[in-house]
């Protein structure tokens, strides 16, 4: 027989194992849950004591701090116009001109007389711009064999202008070059890119206007930047992918003189807006500029 008290006693069993049931473990789980968020906020302000929890951080601010925008290195004093010549010859070719004694006889037989071929380089791009700007010193990145080079030393000319043209160009090409062109002889794994590219030149008699710096984009920018070689035209036509587009663009605006015109091929390409033409834009954008197209070239110009 179940008394009133034993009827109690087992209520209150039961009562108490309900509670821990439904109650004690959750409790738990939630204090666990909150002492290891504590304990991982403390880790976070531990490693990063600059954290601050009220600050919205956006990718605007992270873009800031790894700053893709900065190019460290500072340029020289500028060189008068007048001298950049020899001052590249001094820098490069030990003072004396790479034109002396060209073609060697070695090279001579795998080099056609003149072979000038290009993308766009003789566009009224050129022509509109070099009446604007009245240069001194243009500065193309990326050349292949010439051809706009040539056109424009050309154009100075007819205008009287003694302008000095630096072509950057490793000269190396790209693989597969030889067979797309077969007039490009190689030798020992060496495309004759920089020879046919000097034939081109002497062929019009432009080797006073025309010098070269056979190294990566990059490299002869930095130096340029570096020697204080400074130009009133600079063109940008190397590398295509974004990335390659981007460095020479923000390298380039660095050796821009007061006045003068920063431009570029291929802004209009398959690659649409993954190459050079949304490094063009985005250069745009975050320097202030207005991009104006001419054909497949773009133009910065202020805003």
């Amino acid at each position: 027989m179940i008394t009133t008290s034993s009827a109690i006693t087992t209520a209150g069993r039961i009562t108490t194992t309900f509670y821990h049931h439904i109650f004690i473990k959750p409790a738990a789980y939630f204090l666990i849950i909150l002492l290891s968020y504590y304990l991982g906020y403390l880790s976070a302000i531990s490693k990063n004591p600059s954290y601050n929890p009220r600050h919205h951080y956006t990718t605007t601010n992270i873009t800031t701090d790894i700053d893709h925008y900065t190019f460290q290195t500072h340029c020289a004093d500028p060189v008068p116009p007048e001298l950049v010549h020899q001052t590249i010859l001094n820098r490069i070719f030990n003072g004396s001109s790479p034109y002396q004694d060209f073609p060697q006889a070695h090279i001579k037989p795998l080099l056609r007389h003149k072979w000038i071929k290009g993308w766009g380089s003789t566009g009224l791009v050129f022509k509109n711009l070099i009446n604007k700007v009245q240069p001194k010193t243009i500065i193309e990145i990326g050349t292949f064999l010439g051809a706009s080079a040539i056109h424009m030393a050309a154009l100075t000319h007819q205008l009287g202008l003694q302008t000095q043209i630096l072509c950057i160009d490793d000269f190396r090409g790209w693989p597969g070059l030889p067979n797309r062109f077969q007039d490009i002889k190689m030798v020992n794994g060496d495309t004759m890119l920089l020879y046919q590219f000097m034939q081109n030149v002497v062929s019009v008699n432009a080797s006073e206007s025309v010098v070269f710096l056979p190294f990566s984009t990059g490299w002869a920018l930095e130096k340029l930047c570096e020697w204080g070689v400074f130009g009133d035209l600079i063109e940008v036509d190397a590398g295509h992918d974004f990335h390659s587009a981007w460095s020479d663009i923000n390298r380039a605006y660095k050796l821009l003189r007061p006045g003068g015109i920063l431009f570029g091929h291929d802004y209009f390409t398959v690659a649409d807006n993954r190459g050079v033409r949304r490094a063009v834009n985005m250069f745009a954008r975050v320097n202030g500029f207005r991009v104006k197209a001419d054909g497949q070239h773009w133009v910065l110009d202020s805003i």
